[in-house]
């Protein structure tokens, strides 16, 4: 942003929106910053997602939604007297490079809130220094259930680790049984073979799935981990073929699930292949010609469904974006949105202006817990633990070269 005055509110976008990153200026966290552009105060939202790399198609799309909702509330003053615009910082899909942005974004006295990341392992190193600093994040991809309700969530003692981290993305706890039910109920698949890339989203999906599953009377036919980065999954494949499992079943993303659904499509394994939202990509697809029949979950329902999605869509194709909007774009264009909103009940709480001082980030972290309005993806508003109240999901198969939606609902559970 090229205005040294300017009150920054850190969406870490960066790259195709052609704005400069603006430098730390150091400070106390929450600080405001000052300074006029034009009579209006210029709060700048930050992106932190995988802008270049083998997930750069879906932080794209993250990147470019946060830009519209930008763009949206500059066009109609949303919020009277405030400019918004955008910074993005490349994760490159890594915790390392996620905590380096983090540290960044807060020691820029200017960010007011971030939109990210995709990965919750990138989000595991982010939190506490976003914390410390009362930096508000809203993930719109995240589904580790630990980022919310705390390592033993599972046993039932819930507990939330941080008050400025919130998602508009459904968890695992419900994203893993809710393929199990469908593999079993639906797909009539009784023996699966589990596999995962022990990344915390691809593990926590895969445990989740798993305890669905069996608790449904299915039976596992093995279990593997994979590295990520794989990409020769010959001997898996071997396994599998021996296993007897009518279906496999994979805890990770797309650059590898593809290449293991290909392999075994050419070693004669005629079975479908599931996963959850991190395989639902329109790349998944183009590494994998013979995905015909593989499924995947993905959080809410379809936005191409929804009657509150139509201007999303035709606004994002008018604004020109070259890469498509993807599985999060409308969950980020809604955690942007929370932002702004949160900005605005701040403003209009000091009488119509941007508070100055320390607790100003406190300020919009709080507000953001009290937000609630019908977004892109539906109603949007968050629970005790940060957590979105939007528990619908969507299952997709791989039909004639597309993802088309096979089912939709709420799980039951």
């Amino acid at each position: 942003m090229r205005h040294r005055s300017a009150i920054v509110v850190s969406i870490a976008v960066i790259g195709a929106l052609s704005l400069t990153a603006c430098g730390s200026r150091g400070g106390k966290s929450g600080d405001n910053a000052g300074g006029k552009d034009n009579g209006s105060t210029t709060v700048v939202i930050g992106v932190d997602a995988p802008l270049t790399g083998d997930l750069s198609a879906l932080g794209l799309g993250i990147r470019n939604s946060v830009d519209l909702a930008v763009k949206t509330a500059n066009a109609a003053n949303e919020v009277p007297g405030v400019k918004f615009e955008v910074k993005a910082l490349d994760d490159t899909a890594k915790p390392a490079p996620g905590q380096q942005n983090a540290t960044q974004l807060v020691g820029d006295p200017k960010v007011l809130g971030v939109v990210g990341p995709l990965n919750s392992s990138v989000a595991q190193s982010m939190q506490q220094i976003f914390d410390d600093a009362s930096l508000t994040e809203i993930s719109p991809a995240n589904t580790g259930v630990a980022l919310s309700q705390g390592e033993k969530w599972a046993s039932g003692d819930k507990k939330r680790p941080f008050k400025s981290y919130f998602r508009t993305a459904t968890t695992d706890a419900v994203q893993g049984p809710f393929a199990a039910q469908f593999l079993y109920n639906d797909a009539k698949k009784t023996k699966v073979f589990l596999i995962d890339d022990q990344k915390t989203y691809g593990a926590g999906l895969a445990s989740t799935f798993k305890g669905e599953f069996t608790k449904l009377g299915g039976t596992l036919a093995g279990e593997e981990h994979v590295n990520p980065d794989d990409r020769d999954f010959s001997a898996i494949v071997t396994k599998v073929k021996t296993s007897g499992a009518d279906a496999v079943y994979y805890g990770g993303e797309y650059p590898a699930a593809g290449p293991l659904s290909l392999q075994l499509k050419d070693a004669g394994v005629n079975i479908p292949l599931m996963g959850g939202d991190g395989i639902q990509s329109g790349d998944f697809i183009k590494l994998n010609p013979k995905g015909q029949g593989d499924f995947a979950t993905a959080v809410g329902l379809p936005v191409e469904s929804l009657d509150t999605a139509k201007k999303y869509i035709a606004d994002y194709k008018a604004a020109g974006y070259k890469d498509a909007y993807e599985t999060y774009g409308g969950y980020s264009y809604d955690s942007a949105w929370a932002i702004i909103q949160a900005v605005k009940s701040v403003v209009n709480s000091n009488n119509g202006k941007l508070p100055t001082g320390d607790g100003l980030r406190k300020s919009v972290r709080d507000a953001v817990q009290k937000v609630s309005f019908d977004g892109v993806t539906g109603k949007v508003s968050f629970d005790e633990f940060g957590d979105t109240t939007n528990k619908q999901l969507t299952v997709y198969t791989v039909k004639d070269g597309k993802w088309a939606v096979e089912k939709s609902g709420t799980f039951n559970g």
